[in-house]
């Protein structure tokens, strides 16, 4: 199992150091070669805007889209999350999304970097009780198509899903030191 977790901008370490810690082969992702003989990608949470103008300008968004098309499971965490949508609300004008997964994210849902939280999940198939989600300047999911499965939800708002070889969640999962959500990410999305 090697896990690559794109490594332009953002939360990529702390990604990384956990699959580390599961025991998982974990390669940092700056190039688009790199993406070959990866098992799955995880897009980190960092800012949206500058991930993707990153990724256009090294190639990623074709790159990325090539290799889930022939079998790379893609999760996006935060950012990463309104990069893998269908359609980005409040997207900046020159914001494309990578169109992997059927949902709609709100950019920004919950204010600004001062507006940041922690709160407990009700996250499904997890054990061990609720996962403690971490919030900052988080977007959340509006809509999920046909085919995606909703995981948790806050107050009312999807904060995470999943569907065939995708995964998005709007907290930072890798920021709690419990890594129950990337081990259901590795078994139950890449594994699928």
């Amino acid at each position: 199992m090697r896990v690559g977790v794109l490594a332009l901008q953002g939360a990529f370490r702390e990604h990384i150091m956990t699959l580390e810690a599961l025991g998982v082969a974990a390669v940092a992702v700056r190039k688009t070669e790199q993406l070959g003989g990866l098992n799955a990608l995880i897009i980190p949470g960092g800012e949206s805007t500058a991930i993707g103008k990153l990724m256009a300008a090294y190639g990623f968004y074709d790159a990325i889209r090539q290799q889930h098309g022939a079998g790379m499971a893609v999760w996006g965490t935060c950012a990463g999350a309104i990069l893998m949508a269908e359609r980005i609300i409040d997207a900046l004008p020159d914001q494309q999304p990578l169109r992997l997964m059927d949902i709609d994210v709100r950019r920004n849902a919950y204010g600004r970097q001062v507006d940041s939280f922690e709160a407990d999940l009700d996250f499904k198939h997890l054990s061990g009780g609720p996962f403690r989600g971490v919030f900052i300047r988080a977007p959340w999911i509006e809509r999920v198509g046909p085919g995606v499965e909703v995981l948790a939800v806050h107050q009312g708002q999807i904060v995470a899903a999943r569907g065939t070889g995708v995964m998005a969640t709007t907290f930072h999962p890798e920021l709690t030191g419990d890594p129950r959500v990337h081990r259901f990410f590795i078994d139950e999305v890449v594994g699928s």
